[in-house]
């Protein structure tokens, strides 16, 4: 496989975390981008050779950069990734990877017209466990998707100027917390749902705190998931087939998964995974290199029930 070069766009919490498991997997990182220049140089200092640009245009113009990882917060992703693939970078964005559906589309079609890889950063596509948790249910050992449980909550301090509860940057649990939610129940379910019903109760700056949605599937299968902003809830997934169900304790960065069997008897899959984020590392290079592991037709559907969700909220978003 080739060695290809990745730069780092936005140097946010998440990015450092990615830059370690940038540096873990390939031992280098070509560059990375700030708006200082100060900033980025202090973030290349532990990665010897990497580059620091104090510009982000600097990096989308430096012709040895094959992929860019975009960590910017997610009002800003549209501009960066069209940005990006307008260059002839590949793209790994953070979630959510758009605001809405309009946006991803337009950027799947660009990604497509010049033949380039967009992916989303979503840990829970590229887990080992989650990987085998669907093979069983292929091959018909836990039966038939019933019912998916999931529960999120993240207490956030109110504070209208925060991005979380800012309208202007996109706040809200949705789109912060809610993507998560919904893309597991998405990966488990075997088609996009038909059927999205919802309640939300609004922050004071409009942004959703808190929320419960229900969706159905033409295959019957059902998933409720409940979001909060203001009170803190366990990261839980859980799935109900027809021979058992899995418990999924931290689902995100999850490394085990509990099955339920009918009789009784309870089984614990574990999965070596020692970063989540090589998984994603290593599926982006993957499908730059023609093994398709990108799940974008997945991101898609999420995005879509995510504006069929604020439609139905009637909280306008910001668009690009």
């Amino acid at each position: 496989m080739k060695d290809y070069k990745w730069g780092i766009l936005g140097l946010g919490t998440i990015a450092h975390d990615f830059a370690k498991a940038l540096n873990k997997h390939h031992g280098n990182i070509y560059a990375v981008a700030s708006r200082s220049q100060e900033k980025a140089e202090a973030f290349a200092k532990p990665y010897a050779g990497a580059k620091a640009y104090g510009d982000y245009d600097q990096l989308l113009q430096d012709n040895q950069v094959d992929i860019i990882y975009v960590a910017t917060p997610h009002v800003n992703h549209y501009e960066y990734i069209k940005q990006a693939l307008s260059k002839g970078k590949h793209v790994l964005c953070e979630k959510a990877i758009t605001v809405n559906a309009t946006e991803l589309n337009e950027l799947v079609a660009l990604a497509k017209e010049k033949q380039l890889v967009l992916m989303e950063a979503m840990t829970i596509f590229h887990m080992p466990l989650y990987h085998k948790l669907k093979a069983m249910m292929t091959a018909n050992q836990l039966g038939v998707v019933k019912t998916i449980n999931v529960t999120f909550g993240s207490y956030k301090p109110y504070d209208e100027k925060n991005r979380f509860f800012n309208p202007e940057l996109a706040g809200g649990a949705l789109l912060d917390i809610g993507t998560y939610a919904l893309s597991f129940a998405r990966y488990f379910m075997s088609g996009q749902p038909n059927q999205v019903f919802t309640t939300m109760k609004p922050s004071s700056s409009l942004v959703d705190e808190q929320s419960a949605i229900l969706l159905r599937t033409s295959q019957d299968e059902m998933a409720t998931i409940s979001l909060a902003f203001r009170a803190k809830m366990p990261k839980r997934g859980m799935v109900a087939c027809e021979n058992g169900f899995v418990t999924v304790e931290d689902f995100p960065r999850a490394q085990e998964a509990t099955i339920h069997w009918l009789d009784g008897r309870t089984e614990v899959i574990r999965m070596n995974d020692s970063d989540a984020l090589i998984n994603e590392i290593i599926a982006m290079e993957q499908t730059i290199s023609g093994n398709d592991c990108s799940y974008l037709n997945v991101t898609r559907d999420v995005m879509k029930v995510m504006d069929e969700v604020r439609s139905q909220w009637e909280i306008e978003r910001r668009n690009k």
